[in-house]
């Protein structure tokens, strides 16, 4: 199962971050067969800000001239624009609400992230939208996705990062792209003290008692059955990447150490605006990584359209 070809939903909002993922978003269309949608959300203001009867205000107007514009862009280089969308109100609802009317197979945003770890980005449109749409999301900043590219794998063996990998996987063979495959291993502390890790997408409990040898050779042998199942589908990697440490640093770091053109991970995203997951390793990695993330959760994976 994978993710494409699918319904690509493109959230736009005319900023930097939004033009290098219409480019994504463009270019993840034509080579996957997929089909694009465009949409951008207008902030909703309080009647008397806006005249009454049957013309569109202001708020309105202006929000399909940049939609136009923006369609017009992605025709311009070539693009197909299946449908567009105008919709008013909270960006981040609004584009989850959209993405479930349609059976999005994909949401594709841009973000304003301003990376690394220690500087944390909280409450964006792109944050929400990633622990709240029901579908994978591909978060763009820096720079576009632009295929083939190199391809960052980070899988935890969960159900979710399975479906992760089948993506990563599928992409990477229809686009000639380079992947890269890490896991990233429990530590314990010094003295033999537990410590709370987490994996890719996964909050997990306190370790089990147990020495830091027997641990590596979980990690080694989870890593390896990963790689495995790779090449028996007939997927070449082009490295593996068996690290230790926390999950979301040890990510973050060799995406920028093996420059990495996008970074695929899972998520066990609860979905819907209303219900919250907060400090999961998936959220942090799309917070912080210098290249595009894409998160797959398993609500998104559909029949292809």
């Amino acid at each position: 199962m994978t993710i494409f070809p699918t319904r690509i939903l493109f959230a736009s909002d005319a900023s930097e971050d939004s033009e290098l993922a219409a480019t994504t978003a463009v270019g993840l269309a034509k080579i996957t067969s997929s089909e694009l949608h465009v949409l951008h959300v207008a902030p909703a203001f309080p009647d008397y800000f806006e005249p009454s009867g049957p013309e569109p205000g202001p708020t309105e107007r202006e929000g399909r001239r940049i939609l136009d514009e923006q369609v017009n862009k992605i025709e311009n280089v070539g693009g197909t624009v299946a449908q567009s969308h105008l919709r008013m109100g909270g960006a981040a609802e609004e584009v989850i609400d959209l993405a479930e009317e349609l059976e999005t197979g994909l949401i594709v945003l841009g973000s304003r992230g301003r990376g690394r770890i220690r500087r944390a980005l909280m409450g964006s449109v792109s944050d929400s939208v990633v622990r709240h749409a029901h579908c994978p999301v591909l978060v763009v900043r820096w720079k576009p996705v632009v295929f083939p590219a190199k391809i960052l794998l980070a899988t935890d063996g969960s159900e979710e990062a399975v479906l992760a990998a089948q993506s990563a996987a599928d992409l990477a063979v229809r686009t000639g792209s380079e992947l890269h495959v890490t896991h990233v291993g429990k530590v314990l502390s010094h003295g033999g003290a537990r410590v709370k890790a987490s994996y890719v997408g996964v909050e997990v409990d306190p370790l089990p008692a147990g020495s830091q040898e027997a641990l590596d050779k979980e990690s080694k042998e989870l890593l390896e059955a990963q790689l495995a199942r790779m090449g028996e589908a007939g997927v070449t990697v082009t490295e593996a990447h068996l690290m230790s440490g926390r999950a979301d640093e040890e990510i973050i770091f060799l995406a920028e150490g093996v420059g990495s053109d996008l970074v695929v991970v899972g998520s066990r995203g609860l979905g819907g605006i209303r219900r919250a997951r907060l400090g999961s390793v998936s959220d942090s990695v799309v917070r912080h990584t210098h290249c595009p993330v894409l998160v797959v959760r398993r609500e998104g994976l559909q029949e292809p359209v």
